[in-house]
Protein backbone atom coordinates (compact mmCIF):
# COMPACT_ATOMS: atom_id res chain seq x y z
CA UNK A 1 0.00 0.00 0.00
CA UNK A 2 0.74 3.34 -0.53
CA UNK A 3 1.05 6.54 2.20
CA UNK A 4 -1.74 8.04 0.55
CA UNK A 5 -4.00 5.19 1.54
CA UNK A 6 -2.99 5.96 5.39
CA UNK A 7 -0.73 2.68 5.86
CA UNK A 8 3.22 2.59 5.24
CA UNK A 9 4.57 0.88 2.38
CA UNK A 10 6.29 -1.72 4.50
CA UNK A 11 5.95 -3.83 7.50
CA UNK A 12 5.00 -2.17 10.76
CA UNK A 13 7.26 -2.00 13.11
CA UNK A 14 5.30 -2.34 16.23
CA UNK A 15 4.12 -5.93 14.44
CA UNK A 16 7.38 -7.27 15.41
CA UNK A 17 7.37 -6.20 18.84
CA UNK A 18 7.40 -8.83 21.56
CA UNK A 19 4.52 -8.39 23.98
CA UNK A 20 6.29 -6.66 26.60
CA UNK A 21 8.49 -3.36 26.36
CA UNK A 22 8.73 -3.96 22.40
CA UNK A 23 11.29 -6.66 22.77
CA UNK A 24 11.69 -8.52 19.36
CA UNK A 25 10.44 -11.65 19.31
CA UNK A 26 12.93 -14.67 17.72
CA UNK A 27 11.85 -15.35 14.50
CA UNK A 28 9.03 -12.62 13.47
CA UNK A 29 10.65 -12.00 10.68
CA UNK A 30 12.76 -14.74 9.00
CA UNK A 31 15.57 -13.38 7.97
CA UNK A 32 15.03 -9.86 9.20
CA UNK A 33 17.98 -10.16 11.14
CA UNK A 34 16.12 -9.88 14.40
CA UNK A 35 17.99 -13.07 15.47
CA UNK A 36 20.36 -12.72 19.02
CA UNK A 37 23.89 -11.76 16.81
CA UNK A 38 22.16 -11.26 13.65
CA UNK A 39 22.79 -7.01 13.59
CA UNK A 40 19.26 -6.90 14.37
CA UNK A 41 17.83 -3.15 14.15
CA UNK A 42 19.36 -1.67 17.69
CA UNK A 43 22.57 -1.90 16.01
CA UNK A 44 24.03 -4.79 17.60
CA UNK A 45 23.04 -4.29 21.07
CA UNK A 46 22.85 -7.10 22.92
CA UNK A 47 19.61 -7.58 25.69
CA UNK A 48 16.54 -6.27 25.81
CA UNK A 49 15.84 -2.42 25.87
CA UNK A 50 12.97 -1.21 27.55
CA UNK A 51 12.46 1.08 24.46
CA UNK A 52 12.17 4.06 26.47
CA UNK A 53 14.38 7.48 25.15
CA UNK A 54 15.22 8.31 29.03
CA UNK A 55 14.14 5.17 31.47
CA UNK A 56 15.98 6.58 34.46
CA UNK A 57 13.45 10.49 33.52
CA UNK A 58 10.56 8.00 32.98
CA UNK A 59 10.72 6.02 36.16
CA UNK A 60 11.66 9.10 38.18
CA UNK A 61 8.39 10.76 37.14
CA UNK A 62 6.64 7.63 38.19
CA UNK A 63 8.23 7.61 41.46
CA UNK A 64 7.63 11.47 41.37
CA UNK A 65 4.25 11.35 40.77
CA UNK A 66 3.36 8.33 43.78
CA UNK A 67 5.50 10.50 45.77
CA UNK A 68 3.21 13.97 44.96
CA UNK A 69 -0.06 12.28 45.45
CA UNK A 70 1.07 10.78 49.16
CA UNK A 71 1.73 14.05 50.25
CA UNK A 72 -1.56 15.64 48.59
CA UNK A 73 -3.51 13.17 50.41
CA UNK A 74 -2.16 13.46 53.56
CA UNK A 75 -2.60 17.05 53.33
CA UNK A 76 -6.41 16.45 52.26
CA UNK A 77 -6.58 13.82 55.04
CA UNK A 78 -6.72 16.24 58.19
CA UNK A 79 -9.44 17.51 57.69
CA UNK A 80 -12.23 14.72 57.53
CA UNK A 81 -10.54 12.89 60.40
CA UNK A 82 -11.15 15.94 62.47
CA UNK A 83 -14.99 15.95 61.26
CA UNK A 84 -15.04 12.28 61.64
CA UNK A 85 -14.69 12.47 65.52
CA UNK A 86 -10.61 11.74 65.40
CA UNK A 87 -9.36 13.63 68.38
CA UNK A 88 -5.75 14.91 66.43
CA UNK A 89 -3.33 16.49 68.79
CA UNK A 90 -0.99 19.36 67.84
CA UNK A 91 1.84 16.67 67.55
CA UNK A 92 -0.17 14.85 64.97
CA UNK A 93 -1.03 17.07 62.84
CA UNK A 94 2.57 18.59 62.99
CA UNK A 95 4.03 14.59 61.79
CA UNK A 96 1.31 14.55 58.96
CA UNK A 97 2.62 17.93 57.61
CA UNK A 98 6.02 17.15 57.90
CA UNK A 99 5.37 13.57 56.39
CA UNK A 100 3.71 15.75 53.65
CA UNK A 101 6.21 18.41 53.28
CA UNK A 102 8.82 15.49 53.00
CA UNK A 103 6.89 13.43 49.92
CA UNK A 104 6.97 16.47 48.18
CA UNK A 105 10.68 17.34 48.64
CA UNK A 106 11.84 13.40 47.43
CA UNK A 107 9.78 13.68 44.14
CA UNK A 108 11.92 16.62 43.44
CA UNK A 109 15.09 14.63 44.52
CA UNK A 110 14.56 11.40 42.80
CA UNK A 111 17.67 12.15 40.79
CA UNK A 112 19.44 11.31 43.80
CA UNK A 113 20.08 7.06 45.04
CA UNK A 114 19.08 7.74 48.49
CA UNK A 115 15.99 9.64 47.93
CA UNK A 116 14.61 6.50 46.25
CA UNK A 117 14.93 4.71 50.31
CA UNK A 118 14.13 7.96 51.87
CA UNK A 119 11.00 6.61 50.40
CA UNK A 120 10.91 3.47 52.04
CA UNK A 121 11.29 5.14 55.22
CA UNK A 122 8.39 7.74 54.75
CA UNK A 123 6.19 4.45 54.29
CA UNK A 124 7.36 3.09 57.12
CA UNK A 125 6.94 6.55 59.47
CA UNK A 126 3.53 6.39 58.53
CA UNK A 127 2.73 3.13 59.58
CA UNK A 128 4.25 3.79 62.37
CA UNK A 129 2.00 7.25 63.02
CA UNK A 130 -1.03 5.01 62.64
CA UNK A 131 -0.10 3.08 65.71
CA UNK A 132 0.58 6.43 67.57
CA UNK A 133 -2.35 8.40 66.24
CA UNK A 134 -4.86 7.03 64.55
CA UNK A 135 -5.32 3.58 62.56
CA UNK A 136 -6.51 5.36 59.29
CA UNK A 137 -3.16 6.69 59.38
CA UNK A 138 -1.84 3.28 59.25
CA UNK A 139 -3.70 1.88 56.46
CA UNK A 140 -2.57 4.84 54.34
CA UNK A 141 1.18 4.03 54.87
CA UNK A 142 0.53 0.16 53.90
CA UNK A 143 -1.65 1.31 50.87
CA UNK A 144 1.33 3.82 49.67
CA UNK A 145 3.51 1.38 51.09
CA UNK A 146 2.60 -1.36 49.00
CA UNK A 147 2.12 1.36 45.63
CA UNK A 148 6.06 2.66 46.69
CA UNK A 149 6.85 -1.43 46.58
CA UNK A 150 5.44 -1.52 42.64
CA UNK A 151 7.32 1.95 41.92
CA UNK A 152 10.38 0.27 43.14
CA UNK A 153 9.74 -3.16 41.20
CA UNK A 154 9.10 -0.85 38.04
CA UNK A 155 12.16 1.08 38.86
CA UNK A 156 14.61 -2.19 38.79
CA UNK A 157 13.20 -3.83 35.89
CA UNK A 158 12.91 -1.09 33.66
CA UNK A 159 17.11 0.11 34.61
CA UNK A 160 18.41 -3.40 34.30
Amino acid sequence: MSERDGAPDGPDPADRAGPVGGEPVSGAEPGGGLEPGGGGEAGGASGPTSGLRNPGAAVRGVGAGALVAEGLVLLLAIRPMQVLGVHLTGLAITAIIVLAVVCLALAGLLRRAWAWWAGVVVQVALVVCGFVFHASLGVLGVVFGLLWAYVLRVRRSVLR
